[in-house]
């Protein structure tokens, strides 16, 4: 599996501070709960990363 295979899976995404100041990426679906904790300068590296495959798909995306 890559991250180019496409999966029929329902899944939901929470993202949250926790308690001890770490922020939470909460994912669930068919009964499989995956919490990932991350350091505020994780985070906001992994919305970097986030923001950056948003443009690159944005100019991929098959034009109507």
């Amino acid at each position: 599996m890559s991250i180019h295979d496409e999966r029929d899976i329902e899944a939901n995404l929470q993202i949250g501070p926790t308690d001890k100041g770490m922020v939470r990426l909460f994912i669930f679906a068919d009964g499989l709960e995956i919490p990932m904790d991350f350091e505020p300068e994780e985070a906001e590296e992994i919305a970097e990363e986030l923001r950056a495959a948003a443009a690159t798909a944005r100019k991929a995306k098959p034009k109507r």
